[in-house]
Order: structure tokens, then sequence, then C-alpha cells
């Protein structure tokens, strides 16, 4: 069983900057999509940005302009690089990894803003 291993997180003022890591424990192949989401307490789980095989991204609205998604196909790692951050960034951010019969998910790495 692949296990995706975040890393990164953790507490950050305002206006400052993470960079989360997602790797995975065990070999994968044919990744068609990588993508980061995040859950804020009360809230459902949203897509932040993912990034396909052939390098198409999505980005959120609320993240677009700040964060800036990357994969490294060799190595079947993507990146998150968050600058600009806000309060309301404070969430979990979970790592998906989406091939033609899985979709595995990292367990998560907290990010916390604070005002």
């Amino acid at each position: 069983q692949v296990q995706l291993v975040e890393s990164g997180g953790g507490l950050v003022q305002a206006g400052g900057s993470l960079r989360l890591s997602c790797a995975p424990s065990g070999s994968i192949f044919r990744i068609n999509l990588m993508g980061w989401y995040r859950q804020a307490p009360g809230k459902q789980r949203e897509l932040v940005a993912d990034i396909s095989s052939t390098g198409n991204i999505n980005y959120a609205a609320s993240v677009k302009g700040r964060f800036t998604i990357s994969r490294d196909n060799a190595k079947n790692t993507v990146n998150l690089q968050m600058n600009s951050l806000k309060p309301e960034d404070t969430a979990v951010y979970y790592c998906n990894v989406v091939g033609p019969r899985y979709s595995y998910w990292g367990q998560g790495t907290q990010v916390t803003v604070s005002s």
C-alpha cells in the first residue's frame, strides 16, 4: 500500500511563506493528477491546486497569484509554494495523487497563519 508523506506545514504570521512537499513511500506508476486540498474546521475539503501529467494547472480563485504548485515526474513528488499567507489559509492540507485506477491521500499537514 502506497503512502503519501507530506512535510512543510507549520505556524507562520500573515504575509509569510511556507512550502509543502509530498512524496510517495513506494512506487507509483502512471500518475495522472497530483494536487493539494485543504480542510478548515467546520468546512468541507476543497481543492487548492492540481497539476496534470502534461503540466496543466488549476488553482482555487482564493489562492491564485499567491500559491504555486509544481511536480517532479521523475521523483513523483508534488510541492506547493505558499506566499502572502492569510489567516483564512489556515487548514489541514492534504496531498492527493490520482492514477488510472487509484487515488491516494496523504495524512494531512497543519498550516496555521496568525494575524
